[in-house]
């Protein structure tokens, strides 16, 4: 009597509703929800299903364990088989934009962010509670929502052989899947570069004054991305600004023109403030707190596959909580009198400048790898500027002293005729060089970690011009990555974190490069909860 009842709710209220597949980040689509279908029918019952109205009443069904005879399982294989073609009818639907979300997207972008109270004892970013519990993304309060909770978890994986090179033709049956040690059976399976399972890309660019020689060949090679947007794609733009640029869509003219506009604008001036005699503008920009803010507000249930390209030099990164980078140093004592003072005045401007911008933010980078861990994204860093990972200590303070100099020469043709010139520092003393590499490489080894963490990777853009190659080539790793979906034969809604290996039957010695971890749904997240 029970199914039936389940039967006649979902029936009735199919065609006046929004449906959404709600595995944690991910929509019902076609593929999972058949090989979910597949799971709950071939078994005879209803396994970790419940269907809840997200409005002002709530209904709900509970799990049932029971063996259903072979006519109501008929019947209701029939029934439920509509309803699969109805449900991915409205997830369809669900792919265009409303203007009106999209227009509160773009306002009230980057909130999330201001909910943030960095406490110390914790160590941790804390979200401070609202009086009234938030709406979900696109949600009204006249909408209705019928949610299918499943524990899909799906994985792009890139696989390579002993000499670094792309495996083509895998299948399901070549991919061994075990979570905390425990085999687990692949239920989906698809190429990259498939419309089967839709990709949402979101690029977050740096355009801040130390990166306004990277911009415009950058904007040039990001176009690859719209292009080989596939049919049921949609791309999102986010400026280091905390911006979000455009929302997600597959209008690629209006990409391309939200691209272009980036190279219109001045990388000089913004945000300019005034601390004392001391006049800072954006020549550090807010990229980590863009990505943040776009890891926790831009991607819901609709995206399958979500990829972020996260273009940024991470020196926001000493503005965080619990900084990684050391603190200025001394000036030696063997100096002559006139070079002291010197490098007394230089030894100032830096601690003046640490104090200003240092806890700045509300959170750390662990919350920014936290978070990248539970969103699920994969994320491809590019770096602009000289590459200091996987250098000798020699040749990177060589590489910093040569970069150094172009740096500060490309300051001051930048600022020549501008109220800013009288503020262009000078090259950085021989005293302080080595602290200033040390630096950009913790600076770059986070943002490599960063990219790992997630299954993706960190690629350098020393030069303006090699931004087509590195843009290309993160279109052709996506494409030709394995998408992986399984279901996880632990249930538990604990919110803890499970480990992942993917390997490929029979070779040991091909590479999978992929996630390695994801957090399972927590007790707070339980459609039960709402």
């Amino acid at each position: 009597m029970a199914q039936t009842n389940l039967i006649g709710q979902v029936r009735g209220r199919i065609e006046k509703t929004t449906v959404i597949g709600a595995a944690p980040n991910k929509s019902l689509e076609t593929d999972s929800a058949i090989a979910w279908l597949s799971d709950i029918f071939l078994q005879f019952r209803f396994d970790a299903v419940r269907v809840t109205r997200l409005s002002s009443s709530v209904w709900r069904y509970r799990p049932l364990e029971i063996a259903m005879p072979y006519r109501a399982t008929s019947y209701l294989v029939s029934i439920m088989t509509i309803w699969l073609f109805s449900l991915t009818f409205f997830s369809a639907l669900g792919q265009i934009q409303d203007p009106s979300r999209e227009k509160r997207r773009l306002k009230d972008f980057g909130l999330s962010l201001q909910r943030l109270k960095w406490d110390d004892r914790k160590k941790a970013a804390v979200e401070k509670r609202s009086k009234s519990k938030p709406k979900r993304n696109g949600d009204s309060d006249e909408e209705e929502v019928v949610r299918v909770e499943t524990t899909l978890v799906v994985c792009d994986i890139l696989v390579l052989d002993s000499q670094g090179r792309f495996v083509q033709g895998l299948n399901k049956e070549d991919i061994i899947v075990t979570e905390d040690g425990q085999p687990q059976q692949v239920g989906t399976f698809s190429l990259g570069g498939s419309a089967s399972v839709p990709r949402s890309i979101v690029l977050i660019i740096d355009y801040s004054i130390n990166q306004s020689g990277f911009v415009t060949e950058s904007v040039e090679a990001a176009k690859i991305l719209v292009d080989g947007l596939g049919p049921r794609d949609r791309m999102a733009i986010v400026t280091d600004q905390v911006e979000l640029l455009t929302d997600f869509t597959d209008d690629k003219k209006k990409l391309t023109e939200k691209l272009d506009s980036l190279k219109a604008r001045p990388a000089l001036a913004i945000n300019s403030r005034r601390f004392g005699s001391i006049i800072m503008w954006s020549q550090t920009g807010a990229h980590y707190s863009a990505l943040l803010a776009t890891l926790k507000e831009v991607f819901d249930d609709r995206d399958q596959r979500p990829i972020i390209i996260f273009q940024a030099n991470g020196n926001e990164a000493s503005m965080l909580q619990n900084s990684i980078l050391p603190h200025p140093p001394l000036p030696p004592d063997n100096l002559s009198p006139g070079e002291r003072k010197i490098a007394n005045e230089y030894y100032k401007r830096l601690k003046r400048h640490e104090e200003l911008i240092s806890g700045s933010r509300e959170f750390s980078l662990d919350d920014v790898y936290n978070a990248a861990e539970k969103s699920r994204a994969t994320i491809y860093t590019i770096i602009p500027g000289y590459r200091l990972l996987g250098l000798s200590p020699e040749q990177q303070t060589k590489r910093g002293r040569a970069w150094d100099l172009k740096y500060t020469a490309g300051w001051l043709e930048a600022t020549r005729g501008t109220r800013f010139a009288r503020h262009v520092r000078e090259a950085m003393p021989d005293w302080a060089l080595e602290w200033g590499v040390d630096c950009e490489y913790r600076e770059q080894n986070a943002l490599a970690f960063l990219a790992g963490i997630t299954g993706g990777w960190a690629d350098f853009l020393e030069e303006p011009e090699q931004a087509t190659n590195v843009y290309s080539r993160i279109l052709s790793d996506m494409n030709r990555r394995y998408v992986v979906g399984y279901y996880p034969s632990n249930k538990q809604h604990d919110g803890k974190r499970r480990i992942i290996k993917i390997e490929v039957r029979g070779h040991p010695d091909y590479t999978v490069h992929g996630r390695g971890s994801y957090y399972a749904r927590g007790p707070e997240e339980s459609l039960s909860s709402n």
